[in-house]
């Protein structure tokens, strides 16, 4: 039952999120930026979460306020999904390439924001997409989920590739950290007894 559903309204953007953890992969993305709902889609398609999102923004003045508040409404629709951790795995990392492109995702479900983001694009745009919203839509979402995330390209030489290997990554340690483990169900994998 870890499925959540968030709508976020300002003055900039509308923003709703759908999703279910223990989902097969499914999206329905609607943000009007097309290569966004591209990364969107590696995330559920990797993380094996059914993801939905629909947003509406001032995309006349740019993509800024959309990216950023998407990420904003995934991070507090994750944290609904995950709800106490109990049981959950709490740790998960992930290399994926693509073609000359690697890169590495390392998740700790921690009850703390945090993002080390470590990526030097070989362009500043894929498309007319200005690689800087991909910091901005994942501190959007530590920020809200409360989790630590570190996320570094360690090589690569087209940018489209460097950022869908960063997405496919991510999406593969959140599935990974928010697994059941069968040896602890019942518990809270946190010294501490909270997260």
């Amino acid at each position: 039952m870890r499925k959540s559903q968030v709508t976020r309204n300002t003055l900039e953007t509308q923003v709703r999120v759908e999703l279910d953890l223990d989902g097969s992969g499914q999206s329905s993305l609607a943000t009007g930026i097309g290569f966004f709902d591209h990364m969107l889609d590696q995330v559920a398609r990797h993380g094996l979460i059914d993801l939905n999102v629909e947003a509406k923004g001032d995309l006349h003045i740019d993509a800024h306020h959309t990216v950023e508040d998407v990420g904003i409404t995934f991070g507090q629709a994750f944290a609904k999904a995950v709800g106490d951790k109990k049981g959950l795995r709490r740790y998960g990392h992930a290399y994926v390439p693509l073609d000359e492109a690697l890169s590495r995702a390392v998740i700790d479900l921690s009850g703390r924001p945090g993002l080390a983001y470590r990526v030097d694009y070989v362009r500043a745009t894929i498309g007319e997409f200005d690689v800087d919203l991909i910091h901005e839509f994942f501190q959007g979402f530590v920020n809200h989920a409360q989790i630590t995330v570190h996320l570094d390209n360690l090589t690569g030489g087209n940018a489209h590739h460097q950022a869908e290997t960063i997405f496919k990554a991510f999406g593969r340690a959140v599935r990974a950290a928010t697994e059941i483990d069968p040896r602890a169900s019942q518990a809270l994998p946190s010294t501490k007894g909270s997260l």
